[in-house]
This record gives C-alpha cells, structure tokens and sequence, in this order.
C-alpha cells in the first residue's frame, strides 16, 4: 500500500512538473478542453445510464414477454394433447372397452381394438404433435393399426410405468427413444391411469407419445433472431426437449432457481460464463407443473441497441471535443495575442534592441503590464548610459595605472644604468643616453595619450635598446622589420613592446656576454584585420608552462610582470579580440606573438576604445 501511494504520489508530481512547464496558451486550452470535456462527459454518462437503464429495463421486459409466451404456447399445446386424452376417455368405444377389462374379458379385444381405431386416428387428427397412442389394458394394448407395436417392450415393465404410480394424476415423462413401437423416434410422452365412471384406481394407462422436434420447434417460434435460446427442464434441472442452440448446456444447473420455479415462482438472473454475463428468464408450466421453460440471452446482444447509444454518446463526445478545441484555440490565441507580442519584445530585448516599446488600444490588465514593460526599458537605459560612463571612467583609470606601473620600472632600471656609467668616467656614452632617455620619455608622454601610432612605439624600443646597447657593449644587436610603411601608422598602446624587449635583455641573455639579437617583425594579417608584432631573441629561453599558469594565477615573479601588464592592458583596449602567445626553446630563445586588431588613426583617444568596450559589454540597441 505504501509503494503504491508513493508511486501516485510521483506520477502526480511527475504531471505537476509537466504542466508548470508547457506554455500558457497550453494551459489555457487544456484547461478549456478538460473543464468541456468533464462537462460533455458528465451529462453523457448521466444521459447514458438513464437510457441504458430504460434500454435495460425494456429489454428484460420484452425477453420476459417472450418466454411468458413461449409457456402459454407451451402449456396450450399440453393443455390440448390433455384434452384429447379427456375426449378419448369419453367416448363410447372406450367405455365398452373398459367394461370389459373390469371384467377381464378377452374375448372381445379384437372387436374394442378395431372400435378404437377412430377415436385414435381423431385424437392424431387434432393434435399433428401427437405421434401415437397406446392404452395399456390388463386383456392387452390398443393402439392405431397404423403403428407397429414393438411386442419385445411391454409397458408394464418400462420406467414410464414405475413413474406414473408416483404420479396419480397424470405423468410428464421427457424426451426418450420410443421403445413401445418401432421407429425408435424420440418422443416426450403423458402418461396418464384410465377411468371409467367412479371406478377406483384402475390399472389401465394411457401413453401420448409427442413428437420431441414439434415441442422443441414450440420453443424458437417468437425467437425470429436466433438470438436466444428456450429450454424445458424438469424438476432435476434434465433437459426435457434435447436443444442445440448456441447456448446449448450452458444454462446453469442452480437447485435454488429449479425449487423456486417449481413452486410456481418466476424470475430472471444474470448468470457469468466465461467472463460474459447471460439473462435467464424461467417460468413453470401450469400444464406440466414439474417442467420449466427458460430462455437464455447473452447480456450483449440483449443491450445491443444501448451498445448503439453507446457508440453514437462517444461520437457525439469525440465532435464536441473537436469542436471545443477549434473555439478554445482561436479564444485563447485572441486573449494571449497582446501578451506574445510582449514576448516577442523581450526577444529583442535579448538581441541588445533596447529602443523597442510596447504598444496596445486596450487597457485590460496585460496591456498594464506592457506599459510597465516600457517604464522599465527606460529605466534599464538610463542605468547602462549611468554604467558606460563609470565604466569609461573606471577603464581610463586603470589603463593609466597599468602605464604608471610600467614607467617607474623602465625608470629605475635606466637611471641605474646611467648611474654605472658615470661613475666609470665614460661621459659620452652618459650624454648619449641622457639624450636617449629625454626622447624616450618624449615618446612616453605622447600627449597624455594612450595609443600611440606604431612607428612611434618602434622608436621609443629603439632608443630603449639604445640605452642598454650602451650598458651592455657589444651584448646583442637589434632589428625592425615592418612590411609595409602603411602599417607604421596605426595605433597601439604604447609602452607595448618596450617591457618584451626588456626581459629578453635582462633574462634572456643573463649567460651571454655577446652574440645576442632582439627582432622585432611587424606584418599585416588581412583576413582577420590583425596587427601581428612578433619579437624574438636567441637568449636561453624561459618555461612557458610555468609562465604561463603563474600569469593565470596572478602569482608571477618579477621576470613574468611586464607579460601580465602587457596581456591585462591588451584585455583592456580591445577584450578577447587582441591575443599574445608565448614561445621558447630552452637554449635557443624566446619568441612573443601579438595579435592586435586594426583600428582608425581616428580613435587615437583610448576613451573612444573604453566607450566601444562598454557597449560590448552591456549592449547598445539601435532602433528597427
């Protein structure tokens, strides 16, 4: 029990989740169609079992009918074979006959047997059910000349005797081969003690052997569909007619039912037989009080016509439905149109088109919630023109700081350089590089800007390793290769190259005392409009690996600083657009690539390039 509630209880959840997930115009018409269909549904079963009942009840009248009918036909026919074992015993023949067998004369049996011969071929006459006759008579057997009389089979030693002395007032014995005559025809016979005036209790009987297929032909006269079939039984629950309709003994051997219809009760029950219910109607006869006649029906075929009523209730379901999810459809897409074109807003909103603005002639309440839809739009507006500009701010700020961060270090390692000059005496090398590092910073101010064009960079390295050349005599020679001139205009951020150059100097040929060289290779990359600036020396190379994971968490030494400045300041200007890619071999150099992507000589302000990384970010609409 606990499983299967815990089973429910999921598939309820299961369905809850299911329907919290489909649309809201599903719901609406799943909730059109269920309410519709409960209620189509409701009153067809409600019309449904009320005409099913009438139906029902109509049908059992009518096959009570039938088989009250088939009784009276029944017990008609009994009632005339009676009737003429009543005229037989009435007729003159008979009386001579039954004097004589008071008196146990024989002599006249011949005589009585031809006197007979009328009132017997009458009594066949009369009745076509009757197949013969016999009086059974201590002086001998009368019976019409017609019939050969089996003489190898007496009555008096037959069953049909030893039951009519238990019966006094007359024997209804079911159906039997006849063994009293040749023919060996199936017969159902009466039997009944002959009398005569106020005799006592005579021992002469007369046999009326019926035709077994003329009362059994009785039975399917008000059966015109062969839908059913009519049984006699007597009191044992024995077939007294053999039948082989389709329920052939398939009616059920109830005592109950037998003891009630033999006390003069009728009825009906329904009775299962491999899983399909059948209508037994039974009623006795008055004639023959121990038999009962019954008709069984299957349960379907009686209440084919509500099986009809049945199938058209579903048609008629099945067309409402239809026709209830045609109108629910068409309402429900008229009722949600206003609220799918705010969805369809939203879309835009999500492609970066913040200019939309929800228009509608209604003011029900999903037109409110548009209006609500266009307050917020303008708030969101506002709040990103209030972000852009912090941001720009913010951006400025930090790229100026990156810069400041990178002076002071060149600074510091240049004046020491000069410091060691000076104090060797070696005064022109110190005047040279005094001049050297006044038109570095020359460069290095630009104006207060922060991209500067590429030859201007290239320049400002230039005078670096001029600079160091000096330091560092006869340590390493350095180049610029630039493919086009055209490419000398474009801007960068400067102080870009200088920091590379630097650590190739400082670290790249720590174990070299001369032999080195530094080349800087500048190339256009048109398909993707790249800048590409590769620097590379042949010093001792460095550990990309560990390089590269101390850039990732920030944890660098003093030697992997100036890439962490270059690659942030990069991510600054211009996001995942701009790339630098770290190479080495250990013994044979170090090679840095950059990717930066071209931008006009007009957007040489970095504020302009902070404004187009904000609408990036947060996204700038423009109007469709």
């Amino acid at each position: 029990m606990k499983t299967l509630k815990n089973w429910y209880s999921l598939i309820w959840a299961k369905l809850g989740d299911t329907y919290y997930q489909i649309s809201i115009k599903q719901r609406v018409l799943l909730s059109f169609v269920v309410l519709i269909t409960l209620s189509i549904s409701a009153m067809g079963t409600l019309t449904y079992r009320i005409a099913g009942k009438e139906i029902q009840n109509n049908a059992f009248e009518t096959s009570k009918e039938t088989v009250d009918k088939t009784t009276q036909l029944l017990d008609y026919r009994l009632n005339d074979v009676a009737m003429s074992v009543q005229s037989l015993m009435l007729s003159d023949a008979y009386r001579q006959m039954m004097i004589d067998v008071q008196a146990h004369d024989v002599t006249n049996y011949y005589v009585h047997l031809s006197r007979m011969q009328y009132v017997l071929s009458q009594a066949t006459f009369n009745e076509p059910i009757i197949e013969n006759v016999l009086i059974a008579t201590p002086i001998g057997d009368f019976y019409s000349t017609t019939q050969i009389r089996s003489q190898e089979n007496s009555f008096y030693g037959s069953e049909l005797y030893d039951n009519s002395k238990k019966s006094p007032g007359g024997y209804w014995a079911k159906g039997h081969f006849d063994r009293l005559f040749t023919g060996n025809q199936r017969v159902i016979s009466f039997v009944v003690r002959g009398i005569y005036d106020n005799t006592p209790t005579t021992n002469v009987f007369i046999v009326v052997n019926l035709r077994e297929n003329k009362i059994a032909s009785l039975l399917n006269e008000n059966n015109s569909k062969n839908d059913r079939n009519y049984f006699i039984l007597n009191k044992e629950g024995e077939d007294v007619v053999q039948n082989n309709g389709p329920y052939h003994q398939k009616l059920p051997q109830n005592p109950e039912f037998l003891q009630e219809s033999t006390n003069g009760s009728q009825g009906r029950f329904f009775y299962p037989i491999d899983g399909k219910d059948y209508l037994v109607n039974y009623k006795p006869s008055t004639a023959a009080p121990h038999w009962i006649v019954a008709g069984m029906q299957s349960k379907d075929q009686l209440l084919g016509q509500l099986k009809g009523v049945q199938r058209t209730m579903i048609y008629v379901i099945a067309i409402f439905l239809l026709t209830t999810w045609f109108f629910s459809n068409t309402l429900t897409a008229a009722l949600l149109k206003p609220l799918f074109k705010l969805s369809r807003l939203m879309r835009r909103v999500e492609e970066n088109q913040l200019s939309v603005s929800f228009e509608s002639k209604y003011n029900d309440e999903i037109a409110q919630v548009g209006f609500q839809f266009n307050r917020m739009m303008n708030e969101i507006k506002n709040l990103i023109d209030d972000v852009r500009t912090n941001e720009e701010g913010k951006r400025h700020a930090e790229i100026r700081a990156l810069t400041a961060q990178m002076e002071p270090h060149f600074l510091y390692n240049t004046l020491n350089t000069i410091y060691c000059k000076s104090v060797l005496g070696e005064n022109d090398d110190v005047n040279e590089m005094i001049l050297a590092l006044s038109q570095m910073f020359q460069l290095g101010l630009s104006g207060g800007k922060d991209l500067i064009p590429l030859e201007d960079e290239l320049s400002h390295v230039q005078q670096y390793c001029a600079i160091q050349q000096k330091c560092y005599e006869d340590l390493f020679e350095y180049k610029v290769i630039v493919e086009e001139d055209e490419l000398l205009s474009f801007p960068i951020p400067k102080i870009l190259l200088q920091p590379i150059v630097e650590n190739s100097i400082q670290h790249g040929f720590t174990d070299r005392r001369t032999g080195g060289y530094i080349t800087v290779r500048v190339s256009l990359e048109v398909e993707r409009a790249m800048l590409h600036i590769v620097v590379e020396d042949n010093g001792k190379g460095m550990d990309i690996q560990k390089v590269e994971q101390g850039m990732a968490e920030r944890t660098v030494s003093k030697k992997g600083y100036a890439l962490v400045n270059i690659r942030h300041r990069l991510q600054l200007y211009y996001g995942d657009e701009a790339r630098m890619k770290l190479s080495s071999e250990a013994g044979r150099g170090s090679r840095t690539d950059l990717w930066i992507p071209i931008i006009p000589i007009t957007t040489m302000n970095p504020i302009n390039s902070v404004k187009e990384g904000v609408e990036q970010a947060y996204g700038t609409s423009q109007a469709h």
